[in-house]
């Protein structure tokens, strides 16, 4: 019961508007979601917000029967005799069942419209390592290949987050339909980054995809979410959304 207690209150403090809770990157004692960049994760917390709202509704009704029980069936009370309610059961067996449609609908939309690769216009390939990523970029004339890195503790500069930065993020233009196609070469990885709502497994011998899409600029970080070995917590992803000029620069000065 206590762990139920706690559940709840953990849930609601989640919901309040508390300062410094939203950021492209994990922060001290967050607890709510990162800020969202892309229409996946705007969808995945509006899913969320909605499913959290029956739950509200089911917690209340719970604890109120509960309390009505304690009070009715006390030792010095006399409880009912009645032993069967077919309309009761009906009504509680068809009312979850509602209460499961209003949330399974939204649901099953999100989840189809995350399997979508929509036109992309830029397809970089990540393959996991043990225990860093290599990207490629194939759409040009000439193929552009590079190992992306945990900068060490030691080399952070200020400012910088540990754990979390490497030697070469992967960049990608704002506004623009992205696809990744995430394989690994080893062990299973998992490319996960919070603020776009992605998170795919990287398989030995298999590509997965997956759609990004960046509705403004800035920095977001990621992390295998995959246990891969010893070294599992020292393989961050770091993406760059740029206007497209700035894409179409980096991609020049990487020739």
């Amino acid at each position: 019961m206590l762990n139920f207690f706690l559940g709840v209150l953990i849930s609601l403090i989640g919901m309040l508007p508390l300062r410094n809770i939203y950021a492209d990157a994990p922060t001290p004692w967050q607890i709510g979601f990162q800020d969202p960049v892309s229409p996946t994760m705007e969808g995945i917390i509006d899913l969320y917000n909605h499913a959290f709202f029956f739950i509200t509704i089911v917690i209340v009704y719970v604890l109120w029967i509960l309390s009505r029980t304690v009070f009715l069936f006390y030792k010095n009370r006399t409880p009912s005799l009645t032993t069967h309610g077919t309309t009761l059961e009906i009504i509680w067996t068809l009312i979850p069942s509602i209460i499961l449609g209003f949330i399974a609908v939204p649901s099953f939309v999100l989840l189809y419209s995350m399997d979508e690769v929509i036109n992309p216009a830029v397809t970089i390939k990540a393959v996991g390592h043990q225990w860093y990523w290599s990207y490629e970029y194939s759409d040009g004339e000439e193929s552009k290949n590079f190992d992306s890195f945990m900068v060490p503790e030691s080399d952070l500069k200020d400012g910088e987050l540990r754990l979390l930065e490497v030697d070469n993020p992967i960049y990608i233009p704002v506004n623009t339909h992205i696809r990744v196609i995430v394989t690994a070469a080893d062990v299973l990885h998992s490319w996960a980054v919070p603020s776009f709502g992605v998170k795919i497994d990287g398989v030995p011998g298999r590509l997965n995809q997956v759609s990004l899409f960046a509705k403004r600029e800035g920095t977001f970080y990621g992390q295998c979410s995959e246990l891969c070995g010893v070294n599992h917590g020292f393989m961050p992803i770091v993406i760059k959304a740029v206007s497209l000029d700035d894409y179409i620069a980096w991609l020049a000065s990487r020739s």
